[in-house]
């Protein structure tokens, strides 16, 4: 963990200090790590593409009963133009059901859109899997994350648009 931060030394102190005895409640009322998100695992089945393209707003391909919408981003690696076709995309996919799907995917983010996703993710109940960088020297600089949830099929869409709108809200320079 990195921390960064500007003031006193002594409030800075106290931040980290509450900071690492968060981290070691959370750890002491969970010893183990959990061996599951816990919940109904979904079983494979159809759900609905149409109607997650209409609540995201995107177009989604239906592939034997899998939804998935795509939305690419454009970005420049050594001068040269680059795009969704070389994997600056935020996706989603929606397995199982209607009634019970999973969904998985992918964001790309400027710095400036990271933490507005994160904490829209995280506000629908989506399980945040990784975040890291896929690439050097391209501009701007993406980030990624990979996200997870199980849930109405609907729902998680919902999920996914508010994240997207949390992103689309963010200042562009």
């Amino acid at each position: 963990m990195h921390i960064g931060g500007e003031g006193h030394a002594e409030t800075l102190a106290a931040g980290v200090k509450a900071v690492w005895g968060a981290i070691r409640a959370v750890r002491s009322a969970r010893s183990l790590p959990a061996t599951s998100f816990g919940g109904a695992t979904p079983k494979p089945g159809h759900v609905d593409a149409e109607a997650m393209s209409k609540i995201v707003g995107q177009p989604a391909t239906d592939s034997q009963g899998v939804a998935k919408i795509t939305i690419g981003r454009t970005g420049t690696m050594q001068g040269m133009l680059v795009g969704g076709a070389m994997g600056l995309t935020t996706w989603a996919a929606f397995s199982g059901s209607d009634a019970l799907a999973a969904m998985d995917g992918d964001f790309i983010m400027t710095a400036e859109e990271v933490q507005p996703v994160l904490h829209a993710l995280r506000e629908a109940r989506v399980h945040i899997v990784a975040l890291h960088s896929h690439m050097v020297g391209e501009r701007p600089n993406f980030y990624f994350t990979h996200f997870w949830s199980t849930g109405k099929a609907q729902d998680l869409a919902r999920a996914f648009r508010t994240a997207l709108d949390a992103q689309a809200a963010v200042k562009k320079p």
